[in-house]
Protein backbone atom coordinates (compact mmCIF):
# COMPACT_ATOMS: atom_id res chain seq x y z
CA UNK A 1 0.00 0.00 0.00
CA UNK A 2 2.98 2.32 0.42
CA UNK A 3 3.32 2.63 -3.34
CA UNK A 4 -0.35 3.51 -3.61
CA UNK A 5 0.01 6.25 -0.98
CA UNK A 6 2.82 7.72 -3.03
CA UNK A 7 0.51 7.61 -6.02
CA UNK A 8 -2.06 9.54 -4.02
CA UNK A 9 0.17 12.34 -2.71
CA UNK A 10 2.31 12.96 -5.74
CA UNK A 11 5.97 12.61 -6.73
CA UNK A 12 8.57 11.50 -4.20
CA UNK A 13 11.20 14.26 -4.00
CA UNK A 14 13.89 11.70 -3.14
CA UNK A 15 13.47 9.93 -6.47
CA UNK A 16 15.13 12.17 -9.02
CA UNK A 17 14.96 9.93 -12.08
CA UNK A 18 11.22 9.42 -12.43
CA UNK A 19 9.89 9.90 -15.96
CA UNK A 20 7.46 12.69 -15.10
CA UNK A 21 7.27 16.21 -16.43
CA UNK A 22 8.93 19.17 -14.73
CA UNK A 23 5.57 20.92 -14.66
CA UNK A 24 4.03 18.07 -12.66
CA UNK A 25 6.87 18.20 -10.15
CA UNK A 26 6.66 21.96 -9.71
CA UNK A 27 2.87 21.96 -9.35
CA UNK A 28 2.86 19.12 -6.84
CA UNK A 29 0.31 17.25 -8.97
CA UNK A 30 -0.18 13.57 -8.22
CA UNK A 31 1.73 11.27 -10.50
CA UNK A 32 -0.24 8.48 -12.13
CA UNK A 33 2.20 5.63 -11.87
CA UNK A 34 2.08 3.45 -15.03
CA UNK A 35 2.58 0.27 -13.00
CA UNK A 36 -0.51 1.04 -10.94
CA UNK A 37 -2.55 1.81 -14.07
CA UNK A 38 -1.40 -1.48 -15.61
CA UNK A 39 -2.25 -3.44 -12.46
CA UNK A 40 -5.74 -1.94 -12.34
CA UNK A 41 -6.35 -2.70 -16.02
CA UNK A 42 -5.16 -6.30 -15.64
CA UNK A 43 -7.35 -6.96 -12.62
CA UNK A 44 -10.31 -5.23 -14.27
CA UNK A 45 -10.25 -7.69 -17.16
CA UNK A 46 -9.62 -10.64 -14.85
CA UNK A 47 -12.65 -9.72 -12.76
CA UNK A 48 -14.73 -9.08 -15.87
CA UNK A 49 -13.92 -12.56 -17.16
CA UNK A 50 -14.64 -14.07 -13.74
CA UNK A 51 -17.96 -12.43 -12.75
CA UNK A 52 -19.23 -10.60 -15.85
CA UNK A 53 -19.63 -6.89 -16.45
CA UNK A 54 -22.86 -6.40 -14.50
CA UNK A 55 -21.37 -7.88 -11.31
CA UNK A 56 -17.99 -6.21 -11.72
CA UNK A 57 -17.08 -4.06 -8.71
CA UNK A 58 -14.48 -1.31 -8.89
CA UNK A 59 -13.91 -1.65 -5.15
CA UNK A 60 -12.94 -5.28 -5.73
CA UNK A 61 -10.70 -4.28 -8.63
CA UNK A 62 -8.83 -1.74 -6.51
CA UNK A 63 -8.49 -4.18 -3.60
CA UNK A 64 -7.18 -7.04 -5.75
CA UNK A 65 -4.77 -4.68 -7.55
CA UNK A 66 -3.42 -3.66 -4.15
CA UNK A 67 -4.23 0.03 -4.46
CA UNK A 68 -6.65 2.46 -2.86
CA UNK A 69 -9.95 3.42 -4.44
CA UNK A 70 -8.77 7.02 -4.83
CA UNK A 71 -6.02 5.89 -7.20
CA UNK A 72 -8.57 4.12 -9.37
CA UNK A 73 -11.07 6.98 -9.42
CA UNK A 74 -8.34 9.46 -10.30
CA UNK A 75 -7.90 7.53 -13.53
CA UNK A 76 -11.51 6.58 -14.30
CA UNK A 77 -14.69 8.24 -13.04
CA UNK A 78 -16.89 5.14 -13.17
CA UNK A 79 -17.06 1.50 -14.24
CA UNK A 80 -18.46 2.54 -17.61
CA UNK A 81 -15.66 5.08 -18.07
CA UNK A 82 -13.02 2.51 -17.19
CA UNK A 83 -14.56 -0.12 -19.44
CA UNK A 84 -14.84 2.26 -22.38
CA UNK A 85 -11.24 3.42 -22.03
CA UNK A 86 -9.72 -0.04 -21.63
CA UNK A 87 -11.88 -1.70 -24.29
CA UNK A 88 -11.06 1.12 -26.73
CA UNK A 89 -7.35 0.65 -26.12
CA UNK A 90 -7.59 -3.11 -26.51
CA UNK A 91 -9.78 -3.21 -29.60
CA UNK A 92 -7.69 -0.58 -31.36
CA UNK A 93 -5.14 -3.35 -31.94
CA UNK A 94 -7.61 -5.92 -33.29
CA UNK A 95 -7.69 -4.88 -36.99
CA UNK A 96 -3.90 -5.14 -37.20
CA UNK A 97 -4.05 -8.60 -35.62
CA UNK A 98 -6.42 -9.92 -38.27
CA UNK A 99 -4.47 -8.41 -41.15
CA UNK A 100 -3.58 -11.28 -43.45
CA UNK A 101 -2.28 -9.58 -46.59
CA UNK A 102 -2.73 -10.75 -50.17
CA UNK A 103 -2.34 -14.53 -50.34
CA UNK A 104 -3.14 -14.78 -54.04
CA UNK A 105 -6.70 -16.10 -53.98
CA UNK A 106 -9.99 -15.53 -52.19
CA UNK A 107 -9.91 -18.85 -50.37
CA UNK A 108 -6.30 -18.34 -49.28
CA UNK A 109 -7.11 -14.85 -48.01
CA UNK A 110 -10.13 -16.15 -46.11
CA UNK A 111 -8.11 -18.97 -44.57
CA UNK A 112 -5.34 -16.59 -43.46
CA UNK A 113 -7.86 -14.22 -41.90
CA UNK A 114 -9.53 -17.17 -40.20
CA UNK A 115 -6.21 -18.22 -38.68
CA UNK A 116 -5.67 -14.69 -37.37
CA UNK A 117 -9.18 -14.57 -35.94
CA UNK A 118 -8.73 -17.95 -34.28
CA UNK A 119 -5.52 -16.77 -32.58
CA UNK A 120 -7.42 -13.82 -31.17
CA UNK A 121 -10.58 -15.59 -30.03
CA UNK A 122 -9.29 -18.88 -28.63
CA UNK A 123 -7.80 -17.31 -25.48
CA UNK A 124 -10.12 -18.30 -22.58
CA UNK A 125 -10.25 -14.79 -21.08
CA UNK A 126 -10.90 -13.19 -24.46
CA UNK A 127 -13.75 -15.63 -25.13
CA UNK A 128 -15.44 -14.96 -21.80
CA UNK A 129 -15.10 -11.19 -21.99
CA UNK A 130 -16.08 -10.98 -25.66
CA UNK A 131 -19.31 -12.89 -25.15
CA UNK A 132 -20.23 -10.82 -22.10
CA UNK A 133 -19.22 -7.60 -23.83
CA UNK A 134 -21.66 -8.07 -26.68
CA UNK A 135 -24.37 -9.15 -24.25
CA UNK A 136 -23.84 -5.99 -22.16
CA UNK A 137 -23.71 -3.50 -25.03
CA UNK A 138 -27.45 -2.88 -25.18
CA UNK A 139 -27.51 -1.87 -21.52
CA UNK A 140 -24.26 0.09 -21.51
CA UNK A 141 -23.83 2.59 -24.39
CA UNK A 142 -20.22 3.23 -23.40
CA UNK A 143 -19.32 -0.32 -24.39
CA UNK A 144 -20.96 0.05 -27.77
CA UNK A 145 -19.12 3.32 -28.34
CA UNK A 146 -15.83 1.64 -27.45
CA UNK A 147 -16.37 -1.16 -29.96
CA UNK A 148 -17.58 0.80 -32.97
CA UNK A 149 -14.18 2.06 -34.23
CA UNK A 150 -12.69 -1.43 -34.09
CA UNK A 151 -15.72 -2.93 -35.83
CA UNK A 152 -15.48 -0.32 -38.58
CA UNK A 153 -11.76 -0.96 -39.01
CA UNK A 154 -12.29 -4.72 -39.15
CA UNK A 155 -15.05 -4.28 -41.73
CA UNK A 156 -12.62 -2.22 -43.80
CA UNK A 157 -10.12 -5.09 -43.71
CA UNK A 158 -12.79 -7.47 -44.99
CA UNK A 159 -13.78 -4.95 -47.68
CA UNK A 160 -10.16 -4.83 -48.84
CA UNK A 161 -10.14 -8.63 -49.06
CA UNK A 162 -13.33 -8.53 -51.12
CA UNK A 163 -11.98 -5.81 -53.43
CA UNK A 164 -8.90 -7.93 -54.15
CA UNK A 165 -11.15 -10.86 -55.08
CA UNK A 166 -13.23 -8.60 -57.35
CA UNK A 167 -10.06 -7.34 -59.03
CA UNK A 168 -8.95 -10.95 -59.65
CA UNK A 169 -12.32 -11.79 -61.18
CA UNK A 170 -13.20 -14.20 -58.36
CA UNK A 171 -16.24 -12.19 -57.22
CA UNK A 172 -18.78 -10.06 -59.03
CA UNK A 173 -18.41 -6.31 -58.60
CA UNK A 174 -21.83 -6.02 -56.97
CA UNK A 175 -21.13 -8.48 -54.14
CA UNK A 176 -22.76 -7.33 -50.88
CA UNK A 177 -19.82 -6.10 -48.80
CA UNK A 178 -21.77 -5.73 -45.55
CA UNK A 179 -23.16 -9.27 -45.68
CA UNK A 180 -19.74 -10.57 -46.65
CA UNK A 181 -18.33 -9.09 -43.43
CA UNK A 182 -21.09 -10.69 -41.36
CA UNK A 183 -20.59 -14.06 -43.01
CA UNK A 184 -16.85 -14.03 -42.56
CA UNK A 185 -16.84 -13.10 -38.87
CA UNK A 186 -20.04 -14.81 -37.71
CA UNK A 187 -19.30 -18.55 -38.08
CA UNK A 188 -15.89 -18.41 -36.39
CA UNK A 189 -17.22 -16.25 -33.54
CA UNK A 190 -20.14 -18.64 -33.05
CA UNK A 191 -17.93 -21.71 -32.90
CA UNK A 192 -15.14 -20.33 -30.71
CA UNK A 193 -16.88 -17.82 -28.45
CA UNK A 194 -20.54 -18.85 -28.23
CA UNK A 195 -20.12 -22.63 -28.34
CA UNK A 196 -16.61 -22.67 -26.84
CA UNK A 197 -15.47 -25.33 -29.29
CA UNK A 198 -12.20 -25.76 -31.13
CA UNK A 199 -11.64 -24.99 -34.78
CA UNK A 200 -8.87 -27.00 -36.43
CA UNK A 201 -6.88 -25.90 -39.45
CA UNK A 202 -8.78 -28.44 -41.55
CA UNK A 203 -12.06 -26.97 -40.35
CA UNK A 204 -10.78 -23.48 -41.11
CA UNK A 205 -9.93 -24.57 -44.65
CA UNK A 206 -13.44 -25.98 -45.07
CA UNK A 207 -14.91 -22.79 -43.65
CA UNK A 208 -12.82 -20.73 -46.09
CA UNK A 209 -14.20 -22.75 -49.03
CA UNK A 210 -17.77 -22.42 -47.78
CA UNK A 211 -17.34 -18.69 -47.15
CA UNK A 212 -15.90 -18.14 -50.63
CA UNK A 213 -18.87 -19.97 -52.13
CA UNK A 214 -21.26 -17.85 -50.08
CA UNK A 215 -19.50 -14.68 -51.25
CA UNK A 216 -19.86 -15.76 -54.85
CA UNK A 217 -23.54 -16.57 -54.32
CA UNK A 218 -24.08 -13.14 -52.81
Amino acid sequence: MEQDRLDEIGPDPTERNRSVSTDARLSGAAVKRPQITDALARVFFEEWARVGYSALSLDAVAKKAGVGKAALYRRWRSKADMAQDLVSQLTATVPARIESGDRGSLEADLYAMGLAGRRLMRHPMVRRIMADLYASMEREPALAAALRPSEAASAKKVATLVERAVARGELPADVDRALATDFLIGPLYWRLVVLGERCTRAQLQTLARMTAAAFRAG
